[in-house]
């Protein structure tokens, strides 16, 4: 289970030799190169002196490090000076073998200690030492059944009148029989193994609850090394060495037989129905008449079911109060209430010879319906916790003994709505995160430390956009601010600080309509579905406030911009940038979010790109080289391909200031006389052009109820008029056209149909001409009937 991409000698290979100083009096350091990580993938740390195991252990680590020194040696053709360094080694080391186990003792700790300046080093060294404790308490167990074996022989032989002297170094005491002192030591040294083999067997216990909270914190998105073999491998160790037990304890016939055979069926007992879990977890927010699937393993299978065998697992749901009884029951417990039912609820147990893994397979399971149990007051659908119990009874050994199997999967909150899938996800996120192992399920914490919970967010956040890009302190210190609501408190203030259950997804956000983590889901889908390689490439600030913004934007020059999340809106990115003021000087403006919505018609790159006030991204960055247009496949080669164009709205109070600055070209902006800006957001248009063609229509939509401030501002029909040449008309400013029926003040407005209605009793018609007769106004409002025309004539 060891990191093979990671070893404590990489890390401190390349250290100055002057760190490790006095380490290496006893060790020469040069012998610690050739051995490289093989020396610290032994259990040297758990040798002592006080048992005759650990020189047996010394001595054949000894053995072991000659012949890897030996094979060095030849390899690289240096036998000569190579043997005499192991002719050292050897005379130095082979009467004593535990006085080697010292100076690599030392040599190591301090290694550990001087590589702990390196990320995760504290958690793979843990990680390590634990394996390297299994592996000595398990070496200790295999020397205990030789051991019992010898003895138990040579008590045979004693009492067939045949003294076969012991060769396991026993003292015996002049006054005592010498069979009777054996038997006694038999019995100790059988209870001595019986003590290390329950010792044992909690180490794999705790490795394996270790598995479930790695698998559990892999839901929130976690790295996860879902590898069970080495596991499956512990558990076959310590079953097998059961097995040898009993058969030495059997043929010995002690006065403790009976007891130690009853702590060997209970060592074995608790290992089998341990090994049973579910190795791929169904979905954690299930909806009801949707297909899921899952798959449990049994780890002792491939021991203990020979074949052919034929046994199949149950799954069944199970309310929060069921699964309880079931953790807190020491009996098999059999479902007495049918919460839900499920469809294609059995599979078969079956080994599978290339893998070695005993599993059975649910591909096409079905919540048909679910019973909903008695909630609290404040409690919602979407907080209630249920779980899938997977069941199966097989039979093991030679005198066929039944074991039920059980195994509960992680927490599931069954909706039956999509709209309530966002708070169903809060939920479990919650659960995945602050629930403490080998819990009463499923209990979690009402509080947590804003520390804690800035990892779980940062972790989230990374796994759903697929990025490596995290957040950063700015982010954590904007996020503090939004779910505590106080932006007077400082970063280490925050810090010391714990948020609730109800202030992360129960209580409205001050001044919004919307929970902490409905808004920060919205962004986390904003950015996975059309932001992940902006963020990835650091073009994105993200989470910061209007203030930050300001404090960053407020001495630049015209033209500079930022991105930033909107905190008004769900699943919004707004752009900040720079702009000349009537007097001269300037100031920040934002223009409205873009959301999902917009981003599906015209990507991020070409909205930034479209926008001629956007000219350096923050801090000095030109926009050009930041942002570059993907133009799309040309799927039709009869059409030419259309483009959506971005526009920003500026008050005509701003055209003639803008006209003259430095700051850049304002040829394609659309002016709108009249329309102040807005406190938080400039009103932003995307136009749809098609490219190579030119429109003589230039015309701006907006709300409806600014229309009559807008009849100041004069655009040209131009040539296309069907009456000729025709002075400025008076066009309507600011009309919606929306995408959808939905309407909104502070909404985006975009246009797709390149024909725009003009409506009669807004044509404000100019002096110096005739307005135009009936017929000839149909046909202005109306061109497509001439077209119509056309098409009729063609047949």
């Amino acid at each position: 289970m060891t990191n093979s991409k990671m070893s404590l000698w990489s890390l401190v290979s390349d250290m100055p030799p002057e760190l490790f100083s006095g380490l290496f009096e006893e060790f020469p350091r040069s012998l610690r190169c050739l051995l490289g990580d093989w020396l610290e993938n032994q259990p040297w740390e758990f040798i002592n002196s006080s048992d005759t195991f650990c020189a047996v252990l010394a001595d054949r680590l000894l053995s072991a490090m000659v012949e890897r020194l030996q094979d060095l040696a030849n390899k690289n053709c240096q036998t000569g000076p190579m043997l005499q360094v192991i002719a050292n080694i050897e005379n130095r080391y082979r009467r004593e073998p535990l006085q080697l186990v010292g100076p690599i003792k030392r040599i190591l700790e301090g290694e550990q200690a001087a590589a702990q300046q390196f990320q995760n080093v504290a958690l793979f060294i843990q990680r390590q030492r634990e394996e390297l404790r299994f592996i000595f308490s398990l070496q200790k167990l295999q020397y205990r059944v030789q051991e019992i074996q010898a003895l138990r022989e040579s008590l045979n032989q004693m009492n067939g009148n045949a003294r076969v002297p012991l060769q396991l170094n026993l003292q015996f005491s002049p006054q005592e029989n010498l069979q009777e002192s054996s038997l006694q030591n038999l019995q100790n040294l059988f209870l001595k193994t019986a003590n290390e083999l329950e010792g044992a067997k909690k180490m794999v216990l705790m490795r394996l609850m270790i598995w479930k909270r790695q698998q559990q914190l892999a839901g929130n998105g976690t790295p996860f090394d879902e590898d069970l073999a080495p596991l499956q491998k512990r558990f076959e160790s310590l079953v097998d060495i059961c097995f040898q037990l009993r058969l030495q304890l059997v043929a010995s016939e002690t006065e403790l037989s009976s007891e130690l055979q009853e702590r060997l069926d209970n060592v074995f007992s608790s290992l089998v129905k341990n090994s049973f879990l579910v190795d791929k977890q169904p979905l954690q927010v299930l909806k009801t008449q949707t297909k899921f699937q899952a798959t449990t393993r049994f780890l002792l299978g491939p021991q203990l079911l020979k074949s052919p065998h034929s046994f199949t697992v149950t799954a069944d749901i199970v309310t929060e109060k069921q699964a309880r009884e079931l953790a807190t029951s020491h009996l098999e417990t059999v479902l007495s209430e049918n919460t839900g039912e499920i469809q294609n609820n059995t599979a078969p147990l079956e080994t599978n010879a290339t893998s070695n893994a005993c599993c059975a397979l649910f591909k096409n399971m079905l919540l048909k319906k679910i019973k909903r149990c008695d909630r609290k007051s404040t409690e919602s659908v979407t907080e209630e916790k249920c779980a899938i119990l997977f069941s199966a009874s097989v039979s093991l050994g030679p005198n066929k003994t039944i074991f039920r199997l059980q195994a509960l999967s992680l927490p599931i909150v069954v909706i039956v709505h999509g709209n309530q899938e966002n708070n169903a996800k809060a939920t479990i996120l919650w659960d995945n995160a602050f629930a403490a192992a080998n819990r009463i399920p499923f209990m979690v914490a009402e509080r947590v430390s804003w520390e804690s919970m800035c990892e779980t967010l940062n972790q989230k956040f990374m796994a759903e956009v697929e990025t490596t890009k995290g957040l950063l302190k700015e982010h954590y210190y904007f996020l503090a601010q939004k779910i505590f609501g106080d932006s007077n408190a400082s970063p280490e203030e925050f810090q010391k600080r714990q948020v609730s259950w109800s202030q992360f997804n129960k209580e409205i956000l001050p001044g919004r309509g919307f929970t902490f983590w409905q808004w920060f889901d919205g962004i986390l889908y904003l950015t996975k579905k059309h932001l992940k390689d902006y963020w990835s490439d650091r073009l994105i600030m993200g989470f910061i406030s209007k203030q930050y913004v300001f404090s960053c934007l407020s001495n630049a020059p015209a033209g500079t911009f930022l991105l930033r999340f909107s905190d008004s809106e769900i699943g919004g990115i707004s752009i900040a940038y720079v702009t000349y003021a009537p007097d001269g000087s300037t100031q920040v403006e934002n223009i409205q979010p873009f959301t999902t919505k917009q981003l599906i018609i015209c990507n991020l790159a070409d909205c930034v790109l479209d926008l001629p006030q956007l000219e350096i991204l923050y801090p000095d960055r030109p926009k050009h080289e930041a942002f570059k247009r993907v133009d799309p496949p040309k799927k039709n080669k009869e059409y030419q391909p259309a483009k959506m164009k971005m526009t920003v709205d500026v008050p005509c109070s701003f055209a003639g200031s803008l006209s003259h600055t430095p700051g850049g070209s304002t040829s394609n902006l659309s002016m709108n006389p009249g329309i102040p800006s807005g406190p938080a957001y400039d009103p932003h248009l995307m136009i749809a052009q098609p490219m190579g063609m030119s429109s003589s229509i230039s015309t701006t939509y907006g709300s409806p109820n600014l229309l009559p401030e807008l009849m100041g501002c004069p655009y040209s029909l131009g040539s296309s008029s069907p009456l000729g040449s025709v002075d400025a008309y008076l066009m309507p400013h600011d009309v919606e056209m929306p995408l959808d029926c939905s309407h909104s003040e502070n909404s985006t407005s975009y246009v797709r149909d390149l024909s725009f209605p003009v409506l009669p009793n807004l044509i404000r018609v100019p002096e110096n001409i005739s307005p135009p007769s009936d017929e000839e106004l149909a046909h202005l409002l109306h061109p497509e009937s001439e077209m119509n025309r056309y098409h009729q004539n063609l047949g």
